[in-house]
């Protein structure tokens, strides 16, 4: 009997965790394989040192989360922008936070620094237009969320397929194989807490701690998790 080839994923990761959180919480490429699961071959490119790779390798690519910002200028940020646009269609992409704002800047969007201030916590989405990957069905989520950036005009070719009143453009879709979402499935209710407590200072008491209660309730990080396994074996 032959075995099944497990699908070949691709994590760019464009930034780390807090030194302090990495030994317990692991990097963003462990938390996406732990996300993931055993069915799919995962290899990670750290693209701020590594040019990314060659699209049609991999059956997707995942870009994770970052602290900087799409608009910084980096040189390694303008490499990857332009690789998405490149690699568009040419293998299925998904985009997380600092991810799906890429993917929103290089496809002909904008982002900016939000004058709302931090998203942090865990923050619900309405499902704008339901997805054939969408399984298990949801007509809202709730997932954990840490930026200050957004995408604040979307691509003239991309759907929105989540939002909410903070975060008009949550979630993004081009044709069927390219997604991107500004929340972080990837990440536990733990490690959101400890991540928002490290930077109590930056963001302020007086929105850590309703976001820390927040991320003591029931959220869709399963629910998520399922979709993006789905999406990604197309």
């Amino acid at each position: 009997m032959t075995e099944t080839r497990k699908p070949r994923i691709a994590i760019l990761e464009t930034g780390a965790p807090p030194s302090d959180l990495s030994p317990e919480h692991g990097r963003y490429p462990q938390m996406f394989t732990r996300l993931l699961g055993d069915g799919f071959d995962t290899r990670t490119v750290d693209v701020r040192h590594s040019p990314p790779p060659r699209p049609g390798d991999f059956d997707g690519v995942i870009i994770t989360g970052s602290p900087a910002g799409v608009y910084d200028g980096e040189p390694w940020i303008g490499r990857l922008l332009t690789w998405i646009a490149a690699a568009r269609g040419q293998t299925r992409m998904v985009g997380i936070c600092f991810g799906h704002q890429a993917m929103a800047q290089a496809l002909g969007g904008r982002v900016e620094k939000s004058d709302k201030g931090w998203g942090v916590g865990l923050h619900r989405y309405r499902v704008e237009q339901a997805q054939p990957w969408m399984a298990p069905p949801r007509g809202q989520i709730a997932i954990p969320v840490s930026h200050q950036d957004q995408v604040v005009e979307k691509p003239a070719g991309a759907r929105v397929i989540l939002s909410s009143d903070f975060t008009p453009f949550a979630g993004l879709a081009w044709d069927d194989d390219a997604i991107s979402m500004q929340c972080h499935p990837e990440f536990t209710p733990a490690f959101a807490s400890a991540l928002a407590e490290g930077r109590r200072d930056r963001i302020g008491a007086d929105r850590v701690d309703p976001a820390l209660d927040t991320l003591k309730g029931d959220n869709d990080r399963d629910a998520v998790g399922a979709w993006l396994r789905t999406f990604l074996r197309g």
